[in-house]
């Protein structure tokens, strides 16, 4: 989807370079898209079920529940149960998306799991929520030319560095993108039907009384999701969990506090909610179960990227629990802004593109913390975050000779900190 939006993006930077597109404005085909989407997630499901066949795995197709110690039930969709046992057990049942339990909000709101998957294009859109998910979509289908809006609670990005998510708030906003910040919705009324049909949302602000209302074509929900772990019978088998939130803790070893059932993934409390990081932790759980490994999963320095717009890539800390775990005064913030070569030409977003490093003073200067906002921020975290698990220095990133013009060469030539107050607007590439 993301890829979809800098198509289009490109497209009209192409006759800049040259490129003579031709006087037919160029048009997007929603079923199109969806169509591809779909397929691949087929055929990346049927290989999942091909590769658990080849390595000798039972994949039993039903929802299952603990009846006792060392036991669970399965009931498949015909009815027919099963019993297992076994000597130990991993919850990974993940998430499902949260609704907002006002009037009108299953029946006429859709998802961001239903979104992949919609036979027709959304139209003007309301995108309740403020989560990387939240913005993705709404940076999406902003880049296929619908009018969209943003319904923000709160704060964007709760969890991530403010400083970088305030800027790609900043940049939504320049390229369309419109946000109503600190507003809840209360009901969703359906004026017409349609595909698309014409909604009716009615919101409270957050600090008073204050009411709105605004019609749009498709309202998508992405605020937050819920662990699916309050219906399959860990209270059975003494397994705790947050009963607010249905998260589940566990110690280093992703152990519940029952010694024979772990978990892993989205349903764990206080670690990131990353397919990538689900799949690691559940690769090492099972090297030190079975294969006498002791390496434990690393929840600090996990690089990932939010794939808005202007894309956001991290790795280790953020700079507010940066100052919260080591204090302001252990922490040097090096940081400025570039402009990115293939953006020049087309003479778009001067110093939108940002990079940061937060650096523990007391302990070499080692990074403990990277940031950009930049085209292929993910391929460009992905690099540096290998450098961090090695321990990687302010002085080893300096030593390092930059690719001309590359984005990442900026993290080579970083020398204005936080602190300093310098200006750090760049004047070209």
């Amino acid at each position: 989807m993301h890829q979809t939006a800098l198509l289009g993006q490109a497209l009209k930077d192409a006759p800049t370079f040259g490129w003579q597109l031709g006087e037919k404005p160029i048009k997007h085909s929603w079923s199109a898209l969806t169509e591809a989407v779909q397929n691949h997630i087929g055929s990346l499901n049927w290989g999942y079920r091909v590769s658990l066949r080849e390595n000798k795995v039972t994949y039993e197709n039903a929802y299952g529940e603990f009846t006792g110690p060392h036991t669970i039930k399965t009931t498949n969709n015909k009815g027919v149960e099963k019993i297992y046992t076994a000597e130990r057990f991993l919850i990974a049942t993940g998430e499902r998306p949260r609704y907002l339990n006002v009037p009108g909000d299953k029946e006429y709101c859709i998802t961001s799991d239903d979104l992949f998957s919609l036979p027709y294009c959304p139209g003007k859109t309301l995108v309740v929520g403020a989560s990387y998910v939240a913005l993705e979509c709404a940076g999406f289908l902003a880049g296929l030319g619908l009018d969209v809006t943003v319904m923000v609670r709160s704060i964007l990005l709760r969890g991530f560095d403010q400083d970088m998510a305030n800027k790609i708030g900043e940049h939504m906003e320049e390229h369309g993108v419109k946000f109503i910040r600190q507003y809840v919705p209360t009901k969703i009324e359906q004026i017409t039907k349609g595909t698309p049909g014409l909604l009716k949302v009615t919101a409270q602000a957050t600090e008073n009384s204050d009411i709105i209302e605004g019609e749009y074509n498709t309202v998508l929900l992405a605020i937050g999701r819920d662990a699916c772990t309050k219906k399959i019978g860990l209270q059975k088998v003494g397994v705790r969990i947050n009963e607010k939130t249905g998260k589940i803790p566990v110690n280093d070893r992703e152990q519940t506090n029952v010694p024979y059932i772990y978990a892993i993934g989205d349903v764990l409390e206080g670690k990131p909610e990353l397919t990538p990081v689900a799949i690691q932790a559940g690769r090492l759980l099972v090297r030190r179960l079975y294969a006498g490994s002791y390496t434990k999963c690393d929840y600090i320095n996990v690089p990932t990227t939010v794939f808005t717009p202007l894309e956001y890539g991290a790795c280790g800390y953020s700079e507010e629990k940066a100052i919260e775990r080591f204090g302001n005064n252990r922490i040097e913030v090096y940081h400025s802004y570039f402009w990115p070569l293939e953006w020049t030409v087309p003479s778009r977003d001067n110093n939108k593109c940002y990079a940061k490093i937060i650096c523990n003073v007391l302990d070499r200067n080692r990074v403990i913390g990277f940031h950009v906002l930049g085209p292929n921020a993910g391929e460009i975290t992905q690099g540096f975050a290998a450098a961090i698990k090695c321990g990687m220095t302010k002085e080893q990133l300096d030593s390092t000779i930059g690719i001309h013009p590359v984005c990442a060469e900026i993290f080579t030539t970083l020398s204005v900190t936080k602190r300093s107050g310098e200006n750090v607007v760049q004047s070209g590439c």
